[in-house]
């Protein structure tokens, strides 16, 4: 999914991020994924599914290998010495259809939008809060001077959003006032109105940094202002 943003909409994030760090000793860093993942055992689990119900649910409406067999002319068994012979034909002809199926269900699941919708949400919930763990550490939020990091993490494709406070204000503000800062996210994002969203969300912790972390006499800015955007996958 593909992330497009003019510039003065990339401003506007930095300097809403500017702005709510000058009432707090809190840092707020911004990122947008297009994607967490591509979910490549989706497509292989459906295919694996899809080969051995559907098979076996057309044996039991009562569709036999060997009709397949005399349909793309194959030879009827006349004799019950050719028992054998008509097992292994009607066994190979299951495993071939087995096949196809696997193939096409693969190639029709491996869509984007089809595997997206076909992907669980637990296993989406649990993609998208791994991403936003990587990005809390690798970009330092845990290293602040105070522990007073936060993370607005939203991913697109999944329609999901993170928000990741570090210990120093997970220890004075209350869970559930984020909920406010993820909701405010989300109803950009579901209008269509990335940056509007990020502008809400990092207004709303600000004023609860500010509440509960002040500034310090000597505040500095520990981490960069602007949204940062990953590539796709």
């Amino acid at each position: 999914m593909a992330v497009k943003m003019n510039p003065r909409d990339l401003d506007r994030i930095a300097e809403a991020v500017a702005k709510a760090e000058t009432t707090t000793a809190g840092e707020i860093f911004c990122v947008l994924a297009p994607e967490v993942s591509d979910y490549r055992e989706t497509p292989l689990v459906w295919a694996a599914a899809a080969a051995l119900v559907l098979p076996a649910g057309a044996l039991f409406a009562g569709l036999r290998p060997e009709m397949l067999t005399r349909l793309f002319g194959g030879w009827g068994v006349g004799h019950h010495a050719a028992l054998d012979g008509a097992i292994l034909s009607a066994l190979s002809t299951y495993i071939i259809v087995q096949a196809v199926v696997f193939v096409l269900a693969a190639l029709l699941v491996s869509l984007p939008p089809i595997r997206r919708a076909l992907t669980p949400a637990s296993l989406k919930a649990a993609r998208v809060r791994r991403a936003a763990m990587e990005q809390f550490l690798s970009r330092g939020l845990h290293v602040t001077r105070d522990r007073t990091g936060v993370l607005i993490f939203a991913a697109l494709a999944e329609r999901r959003v993170e928000v990741i406070a570090d210990e120093g204000i997970y220890k004075a503000a209350p869970d559930t006032v984020w909920d406010t800062v993820v909701a405010d996210l989300v109803d950009g994002l579901k209008r269509g109105r990335i940056a509007d969203g990020f502008v809400a969300a990092v207004g709303r912790a600000g004023a609860i940094l500010a509440a509960h972390v002040p500034p310090r006499p000597d505040n500095r800015n520990e981490l960069p202002d602007g949204l940062t955007i990953l590539p796709k996958r």
